[in-house]
């Protein structure tokens, strides 16, 4: 009796190269056993301008544009940091927010700098991310997730990335780059939003 040839797993695209968020999709998205490879597979599509006006628009539009040039099933995201006293800035600008070619600790120094003098009662913040899963025919799917939590005064740990180290979570009593890895995956807006994507992404793969 032969053995059943095992299928060989099937490739996701995800529509990114910024290696934080690509180790944390792999990360939870690992049981699935699926083929992750990134835009840094495919040197020569260039950024896709996130010129939408919301974190869903351009979560899309990456997807949509991404699925195009490679013909496989794409995950895109839009992510980012809202604060309540800046009136959801920096929102769908935070990869951008002290420039196109800034550092982490340049855009998280940034945004302390113009909260200065604000109160601890009163620097409140959430962190979004959408998630647009777009087939080769064009079927596509977006999902959201989210995490409350305040701007410290001063940065605090390692871990993570973009503005992990002042966005401070109380329930934790730990920034987003004091947790862990798996600690973090567990409660962020990324993690969120990839428990629902599960939920969907089965129908995607049949």
């Amino acid at each position: 009796m032969k053995a059943r040839r095992k299928d060989p797993p099937k490739e996701v695209v995800i529509a990114t190269r910024n290696t934080g968020k690509l180790r944390e999709l792999e990360a939870i998205l690992a049981p699935l056993s699926l083929k992750l490879i990134s835009l840094k597979d495919f040197p020569e599509i260039p950024d896709v301008l996130e010129d939408g006006a919301t974190f869903s628009e351009n979560a899309g539009k990456k997807a949509r544009t991404v699925v195009h040039l490679t013909g496989r099933l794409t995950i895109a995201d839009d992510s980012g940091l809202c604060v309540d006293v800046l009136q959801g800035r920096p929102g769908i600008f935070s990869s951008r927010f002290a420039g196109d070619k800034a550092t982490d600790r340049e855009r998280y120094q940034k945004l302390l700098d113009e909260m200065t003098g604000i109160p601890e009662d009163q620097r409140g913040a959430e962190f979004i991310c959408v998630m647009a899963i777009v087939s080769p025919g064009g079927e596509m799917q977006t999902v959201e997730g989210k995490c409350r939590g305040r701007i410290t005064f001063t940065p605090q740990g390692k871990h993570g990335f973009g503005f992990d180290p002042i966005f401070f979570v109380p329930e934790l009593g730990k920034t987003m780059a004091e947790l862990t890895p798996e600690v973090k995956n567990q409660i962020s807006h990324r993690g969120q939003a990839l428990k629902k994507l599960k939920l969907i992404l089965p129908q995607f793969l049949a």
